[in-house]
């Protein structure tokens, strides 16, 4: 245990720097959160933002499905803005092979029908025959979430400083590393996942919530923003390569946009982006204590999913010593 009492820096101000800053504020603790960049960017920036414990139950480790579904409940009640109208899966009839074996894989949904799918989006109304509907998921817009928690963090006393490169390993105090790809100096077995994601904008579609494509070749979800767009994302690559989003990636995920719906095909391209999710061997999040010095990471593709919890966790044993044996790892 810390304590209340001792100065904490948080270095990172990404998804999982954030929220715990955050939380340690509100727990009472001095805490600096420091970026070397403005706070705006990184892997956050590129993010979908998809709350989906029970769709993420589908391949991901049983921890991410526990600390998401606790992050539904974080999320609620620090911003309660947070869309929480469930996500939807659909499949073409061709792929309902695919769709029934999600449904065996995850937990949480309610089988749709045609009908009930043109109810929850009457955009699809007519182009899918059935869907599972994960009534209990949410989503966030990563680059409105992260000023938003900022602001909190400011309010609950917090100081932020961006611009300012701060090395964990000699800053004075105890630490809590966030830095997401930046901690490789520090944590060997550390890799990036290239994602890719298209942003763009139409009046011709409207959705409430996440939707994802089950496609053999091209698996998709398609996220609403404001302003009539939409984020789609799919691709998780096992390269370091940041140089851009290759071609291929581009346009499969466009035409899996347009099998969705026609309209997305005459869509407006605003960005096109890429980034390196941070990500361990097994691909779930990891809490390190070493003395005064605690690193998070390993939060994949799962950061705005997982963060809340994994935050709460570093809080709890700030302040009261308590630990999360299935998260934590000492040294």
């Amino acid at each position: 245990m810390i304590g209340r009492g001792a100065p904490v820096t948080v270095v990172g101000a990404g998804i999982a720097g954030s929220w715990t800053a955050l939380l340690l504020a509100e727990a009472g603790v001095p805490v600096e959160l420091c970026d070397r960049g403005d706070g705006t960017g990184g892997t956050s920036h590129w993010a979908g933002g998809m709350l989906a414990p029970d769709c993420e139950s589908d391949g991901a480790e049983p921890i991410v499905v526990r600390l998401g579904r606790r992050s539904l409940d974080l999320w609620s009640r620090h911003l309660p803005p947070t869309p929480m109208n469930g996500s939807l899966v659909v499949s073409h009839p061709r792929d309902g092979g695919d769709l029934d074996r999600f449904a065996r894989q995850t937990g949480g949904h309610e089988p749709a029908d045609a009908e009930r799918v043109a109810e929850l989006e009457p955009a699809l109304a007519g182009r899918f025959g059935r869907g599972l509907f994960f009534p209990r998921e949410g989503h966030v817009e990563p680059r409105a979430a992260l000023p938003a928690l900022h602001a909190k963090l400011r309010e609950a006393g917090g100081t932020l400083r961006f611009g300012e490169a701060v090395d964990p390993a000699s800053a004075s105090g105890p630490v809590v590393d966030c830095r997401g790809m930046g901690a490789r100096d520090a944590m060997a077995d550390l890799r990036g996942v290239k994602g890719e994601t298209v942003l763009i904008e139409t009046g011709e579609v409207a959705l409430s919530r996440p939707v994802r494509l089950m496609h053999p070749r091209w698996p998709l979800y398609v996220i609403p923003r404001a302003g009539n767009r939409f984020l789609i994302g799919a691709t998780s690559l096992e390269s370091d390569d940041l140089s851009g989003v290759s071609v291929r990636s581009a346009l499969e995920l466009m035409t899996a946009a347009y099998t969705l719906h026609p309209a997305f095909g005459e869509a407006r391209i605003v960005e096109i982006g890429t980034a390196l999710r941070p990500a361990f061997p097994d691909n779930a999040p990891r809490v390190e204590v070493a003395g005064t010095r605690i690193a998070v990471n390993g939060l994949f593709r799962h950061g705005f999913l997982v963060a809340p919890a994994l935050a709460e966790i570093v809080t709890a044993f700030v302040t009261d010593g308590v630990r999360d044996n299935e998260v934590m790892r000492w040294s």
